[in-house]
């Protein structure tokens, strides 16, 4: 008996976006090598992806020139935790996967003859997790350690004037949220940054401080914690999201389906992406979980993780990022505190020279929001004036709004504060009072374009808070944080509208947005 359809969608509308998406999922295989020109999975892992590989993938390669004269005075480190292994739930997940994996396989030794069951790919068959039985999990790797001690040893390196000083925890300032490994992140940058200062062991290492606040009171960096607001509306967004990724993913399981004969359901699909990711990032295994999928498959699954970032973390709406102000002022004032020691000529040693953060994704991606990066064309103003954004292109559209990019493992940004020598009356260069200060944002670093400041990439620090800074400051992070009383819901939107809504943006270069019924009603 034939289903009854799920929506009341013309049935011929139906056919032709389902013949598109077909369409665009059909693709070569992936290929294994990673040499030039080669596709690689593993660049395309979203925010699961390796430091080293998203930094590798990034087509920028010149640095801009620094006007001569300029010095760095101050440097702002905002770091995501390096490469971790799997949480505990999504061991359990995995554990779970293996189990429904041997299922299918027996069904299908029952169900298909010879020759289907050779499309059965051989490293099914036995599977296990990797992790299984392990009861604890999202620990830092020795992988994630070496990202972070060698993003330290290049900082010191590029740097060397600022990092020149004895250590003190005063001038050289290294925090990160208690979790564990956003803190052992942090040790190990100490350790690279800190190589061969002291005196303990054959690296002539050297104790250092690293400072936490308590998980339910860090608004700085793990301010999405303690908003309320915020858990409310990732709570009702969350099931929409999931709504907006089905289309991808019942057509990928439809076509691994007929490629492999195996009845996978939508949630099999999910998981074997899921280990994908895991293998291809932490194990470098690219032909197993990951070769299931064509490069087409790949790029649709890693757009649907873009989308749940953009949506829930970046700036799907404006309470992901605005909660993020306690640090964007911890950053701010601790510059302001740097050009006020120069001005009154402190010594080195007596003042803070940088300060280096350790956290999440979710602390990461919603400071990059702050700063206005990663937009599409006029997204900045349309921010300015509080209105909301597209989503991101799907593909085969290129988009600024990639996982790999804006949070990989160690995703970071780095703020350097510049003093250069102003200009006197005369247009000569003049010392002393007439010194002017100057932003340069690094993102994974390399110089990004703030859209704030002109797309400029070496951006006075002034120009800096009265564009980027100022327009924020507006809002308060209690008052956007606190649960504010309910208002009138609207009738929610009928299923034939939300997926008329999703596949309109096939036919759109700039993507479909998010339905206007479930946005946030009141100011966030």
């Amino acid at each position: 008996m034939a289903a009854a359809p799920r929506a009341p969608l013309p049935q011929l509308l139906l056919l032709v976006v389902a013949a598109l998406l077909a369409a665009l999922l059909a693709a070569a295989p992936i290929r294994r090598a990673a040499g030039a020109g080669d596709f690689d999975v593993r660049r395309h892992l979203s925010t699961v992806t390796r430091y080293d590989v998203a930094r590798g993938s990034n087509s920028v390669n010149s640095m801009p020139s620094i006007p001569d004269g300029c010095r760095v005075i101050h440097l702002n480190l905002v770091a995501r935790h390096g490469t971790r292994a799997p949480t505990k739930k999504r061991i359990k997940e995995l554990d779970r996967l293996a189990i429904r994996l041997e299922a299918l396989i027996n069904e299908a030794k029952q169900s298909l003859k010879s020759d289907s069951l050779k499309k059965i790919p051989s490293w099914i068959k036995g599977w296990e997790s990797r992790w299984k039985g392990r009861t604890k999990g999202g620990e830092l790797t020795s992988e994630g350690e070496e990202e972070l001690y060698n993003l330290a040893t290049r900082v010191k390196e590029r740097f060397q004037d600022l990092f020149d000083d004895e250590y003190h925890p005063d001038v050289y300032s290294i925090r990160a949220t208690q979790v564990s490994r956003a803190s052992a992140s942090a040790v190990a940058f100490g350790l690279g940054l800190l190589s061969g200062k002291g005196k303990l062991g054959p690296g002539n290492n050297r104790a250092f401080s690293v400072l936490s606040e308590s998980r339910a009171s860090d608004i700085c960096l793990r301010f999405f914690d303690s908003c309320e607001t915020y858990k409310a509306y990732r709570k009702r967004k969350e099931p929409d999201v999931q709504k907006q990724k089905e289309p991808i993913l019942e057509h990928v399981t439809a076509a691994l389906v007929n490629r492999y004969h195996l009845n996978f359901t939508t949630q099999d699909v999910s998981s074997l992406w899921f280990l994908c990711k895991q293998e291809a990032s932490l194990l470098n295994i690219t032909n197993q979980a990951c070769g299931l999928f064509n490069e087409a498959e790949v790029y649709f699954l890693e757009w649907t993780d873009d989308l749940e970032g953009f949506v829930l973390k970046g700036y799907g709406e404006s309470i992901n990022y605005r909660m993020g102000l306690p640090l964007l002022k911890d950053v701010v004032q601790s510059m302001e505190e740097a050009i006020i020691a120069k001005k009154e000529n402190h010594p080195d040693g007596t003042y803070e020279k940088a300060r280096l953060r350790f956290a999440h994704a979710e602390t990461v991606v919603p400071f990059s929001c702050l700063l206005g990066l990663f937009l599409e064309g006029s997204d900045f103003e349309k921010i300015q004036r509080e209105e909301a954004l597209d989503l991101p292109p799907m593909p085969p559209h290129g988009r600024n709004w990639k996982g790999s990019v804006v949070a990989p493992f160690a995703g970071n940004n780095m703020l350097v504060l510049y003093q250069c020598p102003g200009k006197t009356s005369d247009d000569s260069t003049s010392e002393g009072q007439n010194n002017s200060y100057f932003i340069q944002v690094l993102h994974n670093e390399l110089p990004v374009s703030m859209p704030g400041c002109g797309n400029k990439d070496f951006c006075p620090f002034e120009e800096f808070k009265e564009k980027i800074v100022k327009p924020h400051l507006k809002h308060d992070y209690d008052m956007i944080c606190k649960i504010k009383p309910p208002v009138a819901r609207e009738e929610p939107a009928t299923f034939g509208s939300k997926v008329s809504g999703f596949f309109t943006g096939l036919f759109s270069q700039k993507g479909y947005r998010v339905a206007s019924a479930e946005n946030v009603k009141t100011e966030l």
